[in-house]
């Protein structure tokens, strides 16, 4: 198939690499430029215009946030302006449900086709077509899809026939695994703290009662405290945080959880951790213990 592929930050390099390693014809674009050099050698063509990657069967945006996206589709000369009628737009970000419906309006005002396809994985599995893509949208235009879904990824889920619940599938994940994230830096803090080693800790978890990705993934890295380089920059994960209790104020729906979660976020950044992997979060409660460790010593000396 002709596609485009806009956005060639770590998870869309990769992906679109997939695509032509698959042998379809790609023209890529990047806001930022140099990143397609790789992907031109491996026969890509890079286009200098959005309308230039737009000129195709299928357009893929894989880009970083809800301003990103409608930059690129709402733009003059942009991906809605300049798609040809009956062409499709997949929305791979991981975008808040309302730009999705946004989306999916001004799609169809244009006579042209669109659904969402967000991905779970981070930029292994990226690099090896072993993402997991939930779909939604019109049945017939994600089965014309699919061959492209399946050099993508190991399996697509199809959850509705509006694009915007897979953006609020692949919202409400994010949200667990950064409750994940926080469960497992609480319980690594503790068991630190009480001089039991905490690679080994986890090493019993991960091979006994918790086997899933999430906590295979981010035990070791919040036990070792690797946070760089990034799988997943920190802002990206509060970003979704922010998106999820969007969502749960517009449906009502109280999320307790998810305002801790915020708040976790802001107070890595407001020690520097920018760039950090999201998973630093589950650092905080190591950090809460020292501090908590060295205001009783502290305590202790003073009233000496």
């Amino acid at each position: 198939m002709n596609v485009g592929f806009i956005g060639l930050g770590h998870m869309g390099l990769a992906m679109a690499r997939n695509l032509l390693k698959a042998g379809h014809n790609v023209t890529v674009f990047n806001r930022s430029p140099g990143k397609a050099k790789s992907l031109v050698a491996l026969g890509a063509h890079e286009a200098r215009l959005v309308a230039d990657a737009c000129a195709a069967e299928v357009v893929i945006t894989m880009l970083a946030n809800d301003a990103a996206v409608s930059d690129i589709a709402f733009a003059s000369g942009g991906l809605i302006a300049t798609l040809p009628k009956r062409a499709i737009h997949i929305s791979m970000s991981t975008i808040s449900p309302a730009l999705s419906m946004r989306l999916a309006q001004a799609h169809s005002r244009a006579e042209q086709r669109y659904f969402a396809a967000p991905v779970f994985g981070r930029p292994d599995m990226a690099a090896s077509a072993q993402l997991f893509i939930v779909a939604a949208g019109d049945p017939a235009t994600i089965g014309i899809c699919q061959p492209l879904l399946d050099a993508l990824g190991q399996k697509t889920s199809r959850i509705g026939l509006e694009p915007s619940a897979a953006n609020l599938v692949k919202l409400t994940a994010n949200f667990l695994q950064a409750a994940v994230i926080e469960a497992l830096g609480e319980a690594i803090a503790l068991i630190g703290k009480s001089g039991i080693d905490r690679v080994a800790y986890v090493e019993l978890l991960t091979s006994t009662i918790f086997t899933s990705p999430a906590y295979k993934i981010f035990g070791p890295l919040i036990a070792t405290g690797r946070y760089e380089p990034a799988g997943f920059p920190a802002p990206l994960g509060h970003k979704d945080i922010r998106l999820v209790l969007d969502a749960a104020e517009n449906l009502r729906a109280p999320m307790p959880l998810a305002s801790l979660l915020h708040n976790r976020f802001l107070r890595l950044f407001a020690h520097g951790g920018d760039k950090l992997d999201w998973s630093a979060i589950g650092g905080l409660a190591t950090e809460d213990a020292c501090e908590n460790q060295s205001a009783m010593a502290l305590s202790a000396a003073t009233s000496n």
